[in-house]
């Protein structure tokens, strides 16, 4: 009889547990990340506090206007005006300007890691060979995990629901880029070269702005993949719509659910159409 031989069971669990308690040795470090996250947090929710509900719409319509100006899309502001009062009719309105200061927290913080790294990859290809399998391992692996290490090295609340955020929104910001800046036609980087420009004013002057709508398209696909985080954060106490759609199916109550749900929706909505004005006015101007 053939012997099947018994091959040990490689203990990776501990291994990562192991990491895991080891990081936690550094509070300082994990504690000036943390001041520097909740920094923007509570800046961005001082600003949302301070403007009164009125004004704050009267923002968002205006933005959408100007940014919509030559396409006048009267049935997105439409939506915008009606979607936003009844946010605030349902008793939403604080709860959607928390879940904003998450999601715009997270976004920025992946812009300004996403874009620098996005741009070191167009321009090195053993940057991009390195890189790449670390962004489909944080693309494809289950949001929850994340929010384990989170709580241990940041504890609960709005900073660790917005570094597990980044960590899912950023890959689409350093795809695009590093997509936008190799998508850039060789004859105009000849052409620059041939004017004398160095390395940095041929990418602030040239690639950056002929890559800006790809790059654009990219932010606007982080900004929807930190909204998708929102009820996820809300596990480990990441305040705003989240922690509604969570009660609501700790309590079994499919209407609580469905309303909170519906402001996600709505405000996913209005940060979908404003980012892709964006993206689309840059690229055809």
């Amino acid at each position: 009889m053939m012997l099947l031989v018994q091959i040990p069971k490689l203990p990776l669990a501990k291994w990562i547990n192991d990491l895991v308690d080891w990081l936690t040795q550094f509070s300082g470090f994990f504690n000036s990340v943390t001041n520097f996250f909740q920094a923007i947090i509570n800046a961005f929710q001082w600003v949302f506090d301070l403007l009164p509900v009125w004004l704050f719409i009267i923002i968002i319509l205006a933005i959408t206007y100007w940014e919509k100006r030559h396409t006048k899309k009267w049935g997105l502001l439409s939506f915008e005006l009606i979607g936003l009062l009844l946010i605030w009719n349902l008793g939403f309105w604080h709860d959607m300007t928390e879940t904003l200061t998450l999601v715009l927290t997270s976004t920025l913080i992946a812009l300004i890691i996403g874009v620098p790294l996005g741009i070191w990859m167009a321009k090195k290809a053993t940057v991009q060979a390195i890189v790449n399998p670390i962004l489909d391992f944080m693309q494809t692996m289950p949001a929850f995990v994340y929010l384990i290490p989170a709580v241990a090295f940041f504890g609960i609340g709005m900073v660790p629901g917005v570094l597990s955020s980044v960590i899912f929104a950023t890959p689409p910001t350093v795809r695009m880029t590093n997509l936008g800046i190799r998508q850039v036609p060789t004859d105009l980087i000849e052409a620059a070269d041939a004017y004398g420009t160095n390395a940095w004013q041929k990418l602030i002057k040239v690639e950056l702005p002929l890559a800006r709508p790809t790059i654009m398209a990219g932010i606007n696909q982080s900004l929807m993949l930190a909204l998708s985080m929102v009820v996820i954060a809300s596990m480990i106490g990441a305040l705003g719509l989240g922690t509604q759609v969570y009660f609501a199916v700790g309590r079994n109550d499919a209407g609580a659910g469905f309303a909170a749900g519906l402001a996600v929706v709505i405000l996913a909505i209005i940060l979908d159409r404003i980012t892709q004005s964006l993206t689309q006015d840059k690229h055809s101007s």
